[in-house]
């Protein structure tokens, strides 16, 4: 995922290196926590289940190895597709924080999971900020 033009200032100039050094070197080119393959598309169940064709089975949202029935959820009717893009993610949400340690490779859905709850809080920021802002400028005493 591109890094937005206002954030790009938090991050250190060797990024691109650093960060294809996690994902390729040290993850292997697979998400560290589902293990889904980097530039691969995948079949998908949308809950986390995916097709792993190398192993040839499918494998759950962690990245274990499951049996998975054929008429199971009717399995056949929810099939998607999805091309899997590894991005490096900084565990604590911290972009001063450039460790071996902080950082992960982690595939779109993994990412969008782990900065969930980073997500909800900047948008109750916005959003009290906005509200803040309407109170003040169209308070009790403002002309409508």
């Amino acid at each position: 995922m591109p890094i937005r033009r206002e954030h790009r200032f938090f991050y250190p100039i060797d990024w691109p290196q650093l960060s294809a050094t996690i994902r390729f070197r040290r993850a292997g080119g697979r998400c560290e926590l589902c293990a889904r393959p980097h530039k691969q598309t995948v079949f998908h169940l949308g809950d986390g289940r995916w097709w792993d064709a190398e192993a040839a089975s499918w494998r759950d949202g962690r990245g274990r190895l499951i049996c998975l029935a054929i008429g199971e959820d009717d399995v056949l009717g929810t099939v998607k597709t999805t091309r899997v893009v590894l991005a490096a993610a900084h565990r604590d949400h911290d972009t001063c924080n450039n460790s071996a340690r902080n950082l992960a490779a982690f595939c779109q859905r993994c990412h969008m999971l782990h900065d969930r709850p980073e997500h909800r809080r900047r948008r109750w920021l916005t959003l009290f900020r906005r509200k803040a802002l309407g109170d003040l400028f169209r308070g009790p005493y403002a002309r409508p």
